[in-house]
């Protein structure tokens, strides 16, 4: 292995558990992770693959790591995952024949529209107004959980703030929003990633690499959000939907 060859490894290895860390907790970790895997070389349709893969592994570690805290709604959760799942799939596979920079405009007045909500609603998050799902709830609830499944597959960047969000307007706490969040994104990753599979488009050797980093940064992350609470989820929340603002406008615009 050659020192560029190494030095690739080191980085994606490094970068791979700082992305996980910020994303077991409120999303946002591809902000860290795509760059990373570009790096590489490889196509990206690979490294959207590839992500996926280290993606999954860390999303299951962060689940497990919420589910053993008992920090997730599986009353709500277990009705909302086969629409995650199926709109991950239908995601993917679009992402092949409509271009991504088609979607940018509106995620950013979407993460715009999410931070300035939870800016306003102060104590939003800090306790649990939950009460359980009403018919309407549930209605809007599978809609969301498909259309962020399809954005999760398609395109990406956001989803775990989407999620969170999501949750929060139903009246969990941040901690139980980020828990629940978790296993639609574990589900929506799954099945994102078993369609690039399919497609032939995952580089196991740089996914796993990263996937092993992203397993220990998914543990920090998560324990240290079930440990702080609201209090810590909260401005982390705020930090990542701006930092997703400034760099999806960047992106649109340069």
């Amino acid at each position: 292995m050659d020192d560029i060859s190494l030095q690739i490894i080191v980085l994606i290895f490094l970068l791979g558990f700082l992305a996980a860390f910020f994303d077991s907790v409120v999303g946002g970790g591809g902000l860290i992770s795509v760059p990373a895997l570009l790096l590489t070389g490889l196509p990206v349709p690979v490294v959207l693959g590839t992500n996926k893969l280290a993606s999954t592994m860390s999303s299951l570690t962060s689940t497990i790591a919420f589910a053993r805290s008992g920090k997730i709604d599986y009353s709500v959760v277990k009705y909302l995952i086969p629409f995650s799942l199926t709109g991950a799939v239908l995601g993917t596979y679009t992402v092949r024949h409509v271009p991504v920079e088609l979607l940018k405009p509106a995620v950013i007045v979407l993460l715009i529209g999410v931070t300035i909500y939870t800016l306003l609603k102060k104590d939003w998050g800090s306790i649990s107004t939950y009460t359980g799902l009403t018919n309407k709830t549930r209605a809007l609830s599978i809609i969301a959980a498909f259309a962020i499944g399809f954005y999760d597959g398609f395109f990406g960047p956001g989803t775990g703030s989407f999620l969170i969000f999501a949750f929060l307007f139903l009246g969990f706490d941040f901690v139980t929003a980020a828990g629940n969040a978790k296993v639609l994104n574990f589900t929506s990753n799954a099945a994102s990633l078993m369609t690039f599979i399919l497609m032939g488009s995952v580089n196991y050797m740089y996914g796993i690499i990263m996937g092993i980093a992203m397993i220990a940064g998914a543990l920090a992350g998560s324990r240290l959000a079930i440990r702080k609470g609201a209090s810590y989820i909260r401005p982390l929340f705020i930090i990542v939907t701006i930092t997703l603002i400034g760099k999806q406008a960047w992106d649109s615009f340069h």
